[in-house]
């Protein structure tokens, strides 16, 4: 059976700290078994290697969110990249053809799709494992994993199996489906047997392939990637489950939580002050996470959520925090912190001046051995302050060696790259007319192909 995880995610539920690159299974604010800090996707990836099934899964994502995953993960990590960012259908028929197509799955072959960031115990693989022997043993053309309720819930959606006996495997037929219902209808559902949705699902390969097929789509990665554009912004459960009447759901009875907003992933955090600042003992229950260089400080504030990043500042009542998502449907700012496979930036300024031209000072830190790639930029020029550490640097085909106080001035159309001998950390002074990620003309990755263009030290 091969895995899949799909990595999306707009961060606006966890803003400030998410933002549209990176969203909340990005965030390192749990802790890791040696107690160190841990995100979510780290956190799942793990219990994956620990399952023994990190070797047959796969990460399906944006291309924005590509360098993220290899910053958290590795760069073994296999990754099937999104042209652009589309709902869950495309998503999943693209992983499709690339398991086809590409890593040569047979179309009878088990699929197991789950989210990148669930909130579980150890016995949650173990049962999703269930669902290849289930997919067998029942014939169904889709099997579910459905959550045992812990109580009645309106946060989530319900599967509502059949009447019929349970399989050997104790899977039931799915009867329907309910959308997030209110208390009273919760309760009605849980007297039915119903499970929550915890969006873990399986299907054969062929079936999604002959899906595909029906609606005239290529089984080539490479041509559906030409073509995605084209497909519709639907999601799996709309376009496929929905019309499927051969579901079969296997039922976990173990820890889930989906830390989807501020009051539920504080729960889980094994430090309610995360960053500079200070918490009177008189604030209780209060949470403060501040990425910022400047504390803050509370005084007898109760069940509050603080949270302080580069991208802005959310004061919250806990119960209120999933409101956030809806006062921020209208605001849209560029992400003014990103991690990258390289290490991570921090925007410290951004100024548009009426004349049209833009200023933008970013804090670069690049690991050692890591480099930026070689490019170059049409519309904007840089001026680079090292602050610390030691680095080679490429500019126009000639390297050279850089080390704190030093300043490197690159002007418009300069061919550019940099390697941190140590760990290194600049000052990025953008100036140009349009400072977008656009202009960004990438020549080569690798450092290795950067030096066998015999570069003159």
């Amino acid at each position: 059976m091969k895995m899949v995880l799909l990595s999306g995610g707009s961060g606006k539920r966890l803003w400030p700290l998410s933002n549209d690159s990176r969203s909340k299974q990005f965030l390192k604010v749990l802790e890791s078994p040696q107690g160190e800090p841990e995100s979510m996707v780290q956190r799942v990836w793990r219990q994956l290697e620990e399952a023994g099934m990190a070797e047959s899964s796969y990460l399906a994502t944006g291309r924005g969110q590509v360098e993220m995953i290899q910053s958290q993960l590795g760069s073994h990590v296999p990754i099937i990249v999104e042209p652009e960012r589309r709902d869950t259908f495309p998503a999943i028929a693209l992983t499709a053809t690339y398991l086809y197509s590409v890593a040569g799955v047979s179309p009878a072959e088990t699929v197991a799709i789950l989210p990148v960031d669930p909130y579980v115990e150890a016995s949650f693989f173990d049962t999703m494992a269930m669902l290849e022997g289930t997919m067998l043993e029942s014939g169904a053309n889709l099997a579910l994993m459905g959550v045992v309720p812990e109580h009645a819930s309106e946060k989530y959606g319900y599967i509502i199996p059949t009447t019929e006996e349970a399989g050997e495997n104790g899977f039931m037929k799915v009867s329907h489906f309910q959308e997030k219902p209110d208390r009273i209808q919760a309760e009605q559902l849980i007297e039915q047997n119903a499970l929550w949705n915890c969006g873990v699902f399986a299907f054969r390969l062929g079936y999604l392939l002959d899906i595909l097929q029906r609606k005239g789509l290529p089984l080539g990665y490479e041509e559906l990637q030409k073509q995605y554009k084209l497909l519709s912004s639907i999601s799996f459960d709309y376009e496929v489950v929905e019309k499927e009447e051969h579901i079969v759901v296997q039922p976990y009875d173990g820890f889930w939580k989906d830390l989807g907003t501020w009051n539920t992933l504080t729960e889980e955090m094994s430090s309610k002050h995360v960053g500079k600042g200070f918490v009177t003992a008189d604030s209780e229950g209060t949470c403060l996470i501040n990425e910022l260089d400047i504390p803050i400080t509370v005084i007898g504030a109760k069940d509050l959520i603080i949270a302080a990043s580069p991208d802005g500042i959310l004061v919250t009542h806990k119960a209120e925090s999933p409101r956030i998502k809806e006062v921020l449907k209208t605001f849209e700012q560029r992400p003014m912190y990103e991690e990258r496979r390289w290490g991570h930036y921090k925007v410290i300024d951004y100024v548009k001046y009426d004349e049209g031209n833009e200023v933008l000072t970013k804090r670069i830190f690049i690991s050692e051995g890591n480099n930026i790639s070689y490019q170059l930029h049409r519309k904007r020029s840089e001026i680079w302050t090292i602050v610390s550490g030691e680095a080679s640097i490429v500019l126009n085909e000639k390297k050279h060696n850089v080390k704190a106080g030093d300043v490197v001035r690159i002007p418009e159309g300069t061919k550019h790259a940099i390697l941190a001998l140590t760990d290194v950390e600049f000052i990025e002074v953008q100036t140009g007319s349009e400072l977008v990620e656009e202009d960004n003309i990438r020549i080569t990755l690798d450092w290795n192909d950067i030096e066998l263009q015999q570069f003159i030290s």
